[in-house]
Formats: C-alpha cells, structure tokens, sequence
C-alpha cells in the first residue's frame, strides 16, 4: 500500500470536493484522481475501497472544520455567559462558511450513511462523538445550560447551516427585522441558552 502522506492528503482533499459537487454517487476513484490531478488508478493504491476512502474523508472534514485552538483559548478569557455561547456559535458559523465544501460534503457523508450500513456506523459514531464532546465543553467551560441546551443547539445550528449553505433563499426575507444567518445565530442562542451558568452549590 502507498505510504506517501502528501501525496493521501491531497487525494483526500480531493475526494472532499468531488463529494461536494457531485455527491457520492460522482464520488469514484477515477474523479478522484482527476481531481488531485494524478495518473489514473492512483487512489486505488491508497484506499483499499470506497468505504475506505469514505472514512478517511470522515476523518479530513472534521480536520478542515476544527476550531483553531487559540481562537478556542482567546474567547475562553471572556465571562461565562449567554454572550460567551454566541461567540462560540459565530466561529461554528464562520468556519462552516469559509469552507463551505467541506461542510456540503458533510451534508452528503450524512446521506450516503442511509444507504450504506457501514458507513451509517462508523458516521453515527462520529457524530455522535462530536456532540458528546461538546457537551464535555461546554460543562468544562462553565457556560450556560447543561446537556440539554447544548443538544438544541446543535440541532438549530444544523438546521440553519444546511439552510444557509444549501437553499440560503429559503431564509432571505422571511424574518425582514433578522439578518441571515448572523442575526439568526443571535436569536438561535437568545432562545435556547439560559442567561448564565446555573449557580454550585
């Protein structure tokens, strides 16, 4: 098997983008290939399958789309609060948007998981681990609200991304006192997060 690391990283990130503009049906070696423009048959030395290079395109989106840690440590200074959870959901936004292929594949890992029992596993498990970890955060933070809170969060946040990266005039309008997406993060964490952290006994 190729153990070349540039060479993987730069068919994965091309794998990322046939995802996105063609969905998994367009997503094959050969695209692959064309995409990180390399002799045919190249991908097929670096994965041993699709659901090889699926998961491994799992593994780079969430890459491309982690929070960079001094942003992270630099909003940490701030107090506690609602207005803390906001910032925090204005990076999750910034980030979706400034790599938004990334994001559309997500979107498209999420649908081909309902067709493939395997990658619905492996998925669901990294999902889910994400949620769990920011559930761990969020606690450790000290924010606002508990499990709950952070769980409708994510579900709005989602809801809005997919809206916004996919059908963005489904929301243009609607709310004519609400800018989008931003004035609609505002009201997403308005809505759901608590005022403060509850008080410890």
């Amino acid at each position: 098997m190729a153990r070349n690391p540039e060479r993987r990283a730069a068919l994965v990130d091309a794998a990322v983008e046939v995802l996105a503009r063609e969905g998994a049906r367009g997503l094959t070696f050969r695209a692959v290939d064309a995409g990180a423009g390399v002799p045919v048959g190249t991908s097929s030395n670096y994965f041993t399958d699709r659901d090889d290079l699926l998961a491994q395109v799992d593994a780079r989106i969430h890459q491309r789309l982690a929070p960079d840690p001094s942003v992270i440590a630099e909003l940490l200074k701030g107090p506690k609060d609602r207005s803390l959870v906001l910032e925090f959901m204005r990076d999750v936004l910034a980030r979706a948007v400034r790599d938004r292929t990334g994001y559309l594949a997500l979107f498209e890992m999420r649908l081909e998981a309902t067709r493939r029992p395997a990658l619905r596993a492996s998925y669901t498990k990294s999902v889910r681990g994400d949620l769990v970890d920011g559930m761990d955060f969020h606690r450790t933070a000290g924010l606002p609200g508990g499990d709950e809170t952070v769980t409708v969060l994510y579900l709005a946040m989602l809801g809005l991304l997919l809206e916004h990266l996919t059908l963005p005039g489904v929301l243009d309008g609607v709310l004519p006192e609400v800018t989008v997406p931003d004035g609609l993060v505002e009201r997403i964490v308005a809505t759901i997060v608590p005022d403060s952290a509850p008080e410890k006994d």
